[in-house]
């Protein structure tokens, strides 16, 4: 009966033991904070289709002009004798004897008319304004502890807004062809300048020109056209993370918490673009657009962050992490949106509660 009693109480002990242990594990912690986000980009890209104008020069006869600096066209005549009267330049000054253009020789008595297309996709400069502010909480359960080491898991979820303004020029190359166009030697073309180009007519008789060119020559203009204007990129980002926790003692009162896993992103977008494009002829292009998208995007994170004890349930906390929630991109109509939230660090600071 003794032995029964004892056991009884030890048991009792033992169990009032565990009880205050317990109590003494705390299993839950919540902490907010401020988010900084950092390294976050955007640009916005198009594609040469939507550079392509027709020439809107005209002649005095009302015919689009073929070339970005004159024309050559078919006369009444039909073009007798392989010669024509109808057509004009910009400047006299595009006739030398043996005269050479984007590298390329041309023979004497040519004079020369070019035209330039946009060559390839163009993209402007990369738009980034550090830093982002944002809000986190994020709630810790605690698991188990080995050798003073805390493990648990975590959750997570933030909000940030990120806006994104460019006004900055940019310019594409072009490819420019070159036809020189032949007249009798020992005559002299019309004068032209710029601001009084030559301009023969369809039905009146003038100057002969070949009505089929003698060479060609084809040259990448790097910078050939600019777009200048404002871009605009702004979105809201809600983010969740989730993944295991490690909380490390480093004294009394520091503690240093690694924490990793999947990171969840739901991003509303808003672009919008006012640009002007000048292309050679000169040609000048009004391009705007706007548009509105939604997206979820998955990845990836690791943050690190160090407390310091205030109270027994209050802490201050600050931390960094990194995460990769990849790249969004959305054609907008005549753009395409690119915002690179790849390779995103956050700095946080805020409070923690232990309960």
């Amino acid at each position: 009966m003794k032995t029964t009693r004892f056991i009884w109480i030890a048991l009792a002990a033992a169990t009032f033991t565990t009880a205050a242990c317990a109590e003494e594990i705390v299993t839950n912690r919540l902490t907010a904070s401020l988010r900084f986000g950092l390294n976050i980009s955007a640009r916005f890209k198009g594609s040469v289709g939507t550079l392509a104008p027709g020439l809107t020069r005209t002649t005095p006869n009302g015919d689009a002009y073929n070339y970005d600096d004159g024309y050559v066209h078919t006369d009444v005549s039909g073009n007798e004798g392989g010669q024509t009267w109808y057509w004009g330049y910009d400047n006299s000054a595009t006739y030398p004897a043996g005269q050479i253009s984007d590298g390329a020789a041309f023979p004497a008595n040519t004079i020369l008319f070019s035209r330039s297309t946009p060559s390839g996709d163009f993209s402007s400069p990369s738009m980034q304004d550090d830093p982002h502010l944002g809000v986190e909480v994020v709630y810790d359960r605690h698991l188990v502890t080995k050798q003073n080491i805390s493990y648990g898991v975590e959750v997570a979820g933030n909000y940030m807004n990120i806006a994104l303004r460019d006004s900055r020029s940019f310019s594409g190359s072009t490819t420019r062809t070159t036809d020189a166009y032949s007249y009798m030697p020992g005559t002299t073309p019309p004068g032209a300048t710029p601001s009084d180009p030559y301009q023969g007519s369809y039905d009146g008789f003038g100057f002969l020109l070949g009505d089929t060119p003698a060479a060609s020559g084809t040259a990448v203009v790097p910078g050939g056209y600019t777009v200048s204007g404002t871009r605009k990129l702004d979105a809201d980002l809600w983010g969740m993370r989730l993944g295991p926790y490690a909380d490390i003692s480093l004294g009394e009162r520091w503690n240093l918490w690694i924490s990793g896993g999947l990171a969840v992103g739901v991003l509303d977008t808003e672009a919008s673009w006012s640009e002007s494009i000048s292309l050679p002829g000169p040609v000048t292009l009004a391009s705007f657009g706007n548009g509105s998208d939604s997206d979820l995007l998955w990845g990836w994170y690791v943050s690190a962050n160090i407390s310091y004890d205030i109270t027994e349930h209050w802490s201050a906390v600050a931390g960094v992490q990194f995460q990769d929630l990849g790249k969004y991109s959305h054609g907008f109509g005549g753009r395409t949106a690119e915002l690179d939230l790849s390779k995103s660090f956050f700095i946080t600071v805020g409070v923690s509660w232990r309960f």
